[in-house]
């Protein structure tokens, strides 16, 4: 069947889309005229505020199904290609080139919005140098976890053959080498099933990466180590594609993946990722769809960042998760996160004396409690209650200070 999009006017000053509002089902790349994206709180300055022929918008609210992220306007008069969610896989298969077009600019975009997000909530820059490969082997060691150190130690000492640390990480190697029972696996380029036990390191932050990942059993992390802490930015399941960023710009990996549980991968290089975007469009849309959530979930959490009350960043965390897994609190009572309350202090980036502090206030509401190192909450509809109420809160300040 022949993919038939729509065409559609847009008179100059006119809405096209606006923040917040439910139920895309559809995304428009521009014909003719020019296109103003705004946000009602910018958080972070980004490229690309006005946009013209060939480029796109709405694609984020489109493939994942959450509300809009920006408000298009017409600066001009304007004529969109209409692409309904259902064609996307059709598009891709009929134009390669606007596939790579739009997963080449996620890429970019997640790339510069996970920065601007490391930046606001641990408080440094993203380290994707190569010899920041030594610190993690020292982050390893110092917690006795000596197959990942060694891992580490070897990937800094391949990475940064002529590094200040190379003799000290060579001599680290000599002197937990004892301890490594059995070392982590080196897969070959042409093994692209991997099997990878409970903690074992799939790639560090800041090693070079030619590969993406397809996760086909068991479950990921992905982390950052930075001033001696990991901190937990995503747990993945069966059917999540990681690594993509690498694979597509050519520059070290952004975070960390360690195997959350045993499980089993997919490692698609460039080479095959080219034919994969010619005959398998449902897993290009599949990743697109997948970038398109993480953009949207970079951005609530750069919002996150902008709470005062770290006790209310915490309750708006714990709602941006139930968010993200299109949780409707309105049809359960209880639910039971994937991560422990260590995981959550660490996505909002406290400090280790406010994470005493507010973790304990978190776990004084009676409808939380720990189970098999889980957050468990016994009335859901807690949530967005303490959420509302810390934004009302947050209102009032403003009001009382005068500040936007």
């Amino acid at each position: 069947m022949a993919l038939q999009l729509a065409f559609v006017n847009f008179t100059a000053n006119s809405y096209i889309i606006v923040e917040g509002k439910r139920n895309a089902d559809r995304f428009f790349i521009i014909r003719s005229g020019k296109v103003r994206l705004s946000k009602e709180v910018q958080i972070v300055a980004e490229e690309g505020d006005v946009l013209g022929p060939g480029d796109f918008f709405g694609v984020v609210s489109t493939m994942t199904g959450h509300s809009h992220i920006e408000t298009a306007q017409a600066l001009t008069d304007v004529t969109l290609i209409s692409v309904q969610k259902d064609q996307f896989s059709q598009l891709i298969q009929n134009n390669a080139p606007v596939a790579m077009k739009i997963i080449m600019q996620f890429s970019k975009r997640m790339r510069f919005l996970d920065e601007a997000l490391t930046r606001l909530t641990l408080k440094n820059n993203a380290a994707e140098d190569p010899s920041h490969i030594y610190n993690i082997a020292e982050y390893y060691a110092k917690n006795n976890q000596y197959s990942q150190a060694f891992y580490a130690y070897q990937k800094y000492i391949k990475c940064c053959p002529k590094g200040i640390n190379v003799q000290t990480a060579i001599e680290r190697l000599k002197k937990i080498a004892p301890y490594i029972k059995e070392p982590q696996k080196e897969f070959p380029p042409t093994e692209t099933t991997r099997i990878y036990t409970k903690d074992s390191i799939i790639f560090c932050e800041g090693e070079p990466g030619n590969e993406l990942f397809i996760i086909q059993k068991g479950s990921v992390k992905i982390i950052k180590i930075t001033d001696n802490n990991e901190i937990l930015l995503a747990v993945l399941k069966s059917g999540d594609i990681f690594g993509e960023m690498a694979l597509l710009e050519s520059k070290p990996r952004a975070a960390g993946a360690v195997a959350y549980e045993n499980c089993q991968l997919m490692a698609v290089n460039k080479a095959n990722f080219q034919q994969m975007i010619q005959t398998q469009p449902q897993l290009i849309a599949r990743l697109t769809t997948l970038l398109a959530e993480r953009i949207w979930s970079i951005y609530r959490q750069l919002a996150n960042t902008q709470i005062t009350d770290p006790l209310g960043r915490m309750y708006d965390m714990l709602q941006i998760q139930l968010d993200k897994k299109k949780v409707v609190v309105d049809n359960i009572s209880n639910y039971s996160f994937d991560f422990g309350l260590k995981e959550l202090l660490n996505m909002v980036g406290l400090s280790h004396g406010d994470a005493q502090i507010y973790g304990k206030k978190l776990m004084d509401n009676k409808s939380f409690q720990i189970l098999n190192e889980k957050i468990f909450v016994k009335d859901v509809k807690e949530i967005p209650k303490q959420c509302a109420y810390f934004k009302k809160m947050m209102q009032l300040e403003k009001l009382r200070t005068g500040k936007k």
